[in-house]
């Protein structure tokens, strides 16, 4: 169950990185909330800055050549970008976690998967070693490892990349977390895996409350893990809203182009026998953050776009407010000048 007040709050968050040619914006303005036993997804190509929103949640940003350079990162009233490196120590791994998205970087090679799952319940719960490697026994299981007894004795080096993944959710998790970050956390798994962990992920969010925010190119993951949806292109967040709205009402064209781009499922297109024509693609590719510019970063591959998506970037237009049962989330809002230039120019042919 969903509460009122937001857990986190992101408000306009800004991360850059020093370069050669110059500060380099990487996110642009972020803003967005997550509630106590909510799943908002993030979705977006590569690059355009899913990833490094997680990563700046938790500090995690290398420094230098990286900096949160302005905005808040509100937790339960407290700001994490002004936390001291003690404090984020002790908010890691306990209050929020992350399932990161590469397992064979992310495990330490020279220790065993159990004591890795074991180091955070140490620290954060105080658990003795017995009590621990337990406690990681019964997580290996929850996640779907088999002969845990055995498993968490073994190195990273000795597990398949799925079961890499299923051990770097079992630590996410072994605390407990008040927030996930779950950064594509089924990309190695086969799909009966992938619904065993999603069904974990909601028994979590049942039993506490847990706030979860999956980072995820699957469309259908989308559609059946998430409260609310938050899309993202070239570091800035362009549309979000109830997973209803964004999917059956998408107000941003870039949001229709990766809806577009999914096979319907059961059709013909799904199985290439030529009954419906091909899928439709977006064109071209996110642009580099140096060809940025002044206007809306997705003018270049969109098909409405105008002089004005040139000339300055839209700000984030409130379509409608939450849907019926939904809520107290943020209301349905997409950054594109169609929800100001569209509506003048119908008023123009009526009149």
């Amino acid at each position: 169950m969903m509460s009122g007040n937001p857990l986190l709050r992101v408000q306009d968050l800004h991360v850059e990185f020093k370069t050669r040619r110059g500060q380099a914006p990487v996110l642009n303005g972020v803003d967005f909330e997550i509630r106590s036993g909510e799943t908002l997804c993030v979705v977006g190509e590569s690059g355009c800055g899913k990833s490094m929103t997680a990563l700046a949640l938790l500090r995690l940003i290398p420094s230098p050549p990286g900096r949160i350079s302005g905005g808040r990162v509100m937790f339960q009233g407290e700001d994490l970008v002004q936390a001291t490196d003690a404090r984020m120590r002790e908010v890691r791994g306990n209050r929020i976690s992350m399932i990161f998205q590469e397992p064979m970087t992310s495990l330490n090679p020279v220790f065993t998967v159990g004591d890795q799952i074991g180091e955070s319940l140490r620290l954060h719960a105080g658990m003795n070693a017995q009590a621990a490697r337990e406690r990681a026994i019964e997580m290996l299981r929850q996640v779907g490892i088999p002969a845990p007894e055995r498993r968490v004795d073994e190195y990273p080096h000795q597990l398949s990349g799925g079961m890499r993944q299923r051990v770097m959710i079992a630590m996410a998790l072994a605390c407990r977390p008040d927030i996930l970050i779950a950064d594509e956390p089924t990309t190695a798994l086969d799909v009966t895996v992938q619904a065993q962990i999603f069904d974990l992920l909601r028994e979590l969010q049942r039993e506490k409350g847990t706030a979860i925010m999956l980072i995820t190119h699957d469309m259908g993951a989308v559609a059946e893990m998430a409260d609310r949806v938050m899309v993202m292109y070239a570091g800035r967040v362009i549309e979000q809203g109830s997973t209803e709205q964004v999917l059956s009402q998408p107000g941003h064209p870039y949001t229709r182009g990766l809806i577009d781009c999914l096979p319907e499922l059961g059709s013909s297109a799904a199985f290439g026998d030529g009954a419906r024509p091909e899928l439709a693609e977006i064109a071209g590719v996110v642009p580099s953050i140096w060809e940025l510019g002044r206007g809306c970063a997705f003018r270049e591959r969109c098909p409405h776009a105008m002089a004005r998506c040139a000339a300055e970037a839209p700000p984030m237009f409130a379509l409608e407010g939450p849907a019926e049962g939904e809520g107290t989330g943020a209301p349905h809002g997409a950054a594109c000048w169609l929800h100001v230039e569209a509506p003048r120019a119908r008023m123009k042919e009526a009149a």
